[in-house]
């Protein structure tokens, strides 16, 4: 776990650590594949990617050879400034030149007759599209996930029927906040992912990281039910981190 001053400098150490991951993936796999999300810490975590200068002795993220995905989206038309595809497009995608083959988004609402039940089965079936033979989902080297202040992550609410799905990708109708009908991957398809990345940063979000790190049900506090499959990691700012245990994690800028 890590924590740094406020958000701005969470926001340019995570894109550092970022970027320094996918640079090693691709030096394992050629390629690198990446699962965003959206919300203030996620979008400025984007903003700073095309800033970050890799180390001498580090080869720099090729990103050309990284496959794009989304963990959640709102579905919404697809010009709406609440899609979190088109903050991530316009904060990094269209800079660093993503070329449009990798970059998977989620459907917008208003395409033909699709229903969000159908995007979601859609989106589905490109994950698994995409997957290696023998697996049924593709290779995620790190996913990210913001929190809200009541602990869900992408669209999975507390005591939502999303967090009790084992579809790979499901619609979610009247979320608590808006808007509220969104498309969002379940706890089935987020923890296949290498590594997940949990951004939190502000004091509205100190209680759900507190519960979701002490153990709570994920039905109740989503947050706790997220975990990589080689790590799991905590990004935090002072404020998100002020009510856990002190000496509990690693920090940095403190």
């Amino acid at each position: 776990m890590h924590t740094a001053t406020d958000p701005e400098q969470l926001a340019e150490v995570v894109a550092s650590a970022l970027t320094a991951r996918l640079a090693e993936a691709q030096a394992e796999n050629r390629t690198a594949s990446l699962v965003l999300t959206g919300g203030g810490i996620g979008t400025a975590v984007l903003a700073h990617l095309p800033e970050v200068v890799p180390l001498p002795t580090r080869e720099p993220v090729d990103w050309s050879a990284v496959e794009v995905w989304w963990s959640d989206e709102r579905f919404v038309p697809a010009d709406d400034p609440q899609r979190n595809e088109l903050s991530a497009r316009q904060a990094l995608l269209e800079l660093v030149g993503v070329p449009d083959q990798r970059v998977h988004p989620m459907p917008a609402s208003g395409v033909g007759s699709m229903e969000p039940e159908d995007a979601a089965a859609w989106y589905a079936a490109q994950l698994g599209a995409a997957a290696p033979a023998g697996r049924p989902l593709p290779r995620f080297d790190v996913l990210l996930l913001g929190v809200g202040p009541e602990g869900h992550v992408a669209s999975i609410f507390p005591r939502s029927s999303a967090a009790r799905d084992d579809r790979a990708v499901v619609a979610v109708r009247n979320c608590p906040k808006p808007p509220p009908t969104r498309l969002s991957m379940t706890f089935s398809t987020i923890n296949t992912a290498e590594e997940v990345w949990i951004l939190a940063a502000g004091r509205a979000k100190a209680r759900a990281v507190s519960d979701a790190l002490s153990g709570a049900d994920p039905l109740s506090v989503p947050a706790a039910g997220v975990r990589g499959t080689q790590a799991t990691r905590w990004w935090l700012d002072a404020a998100a981190a002020s009510e856990l245990p002190k000496g509990g994690f690693s920090s940095f800028g403190t």
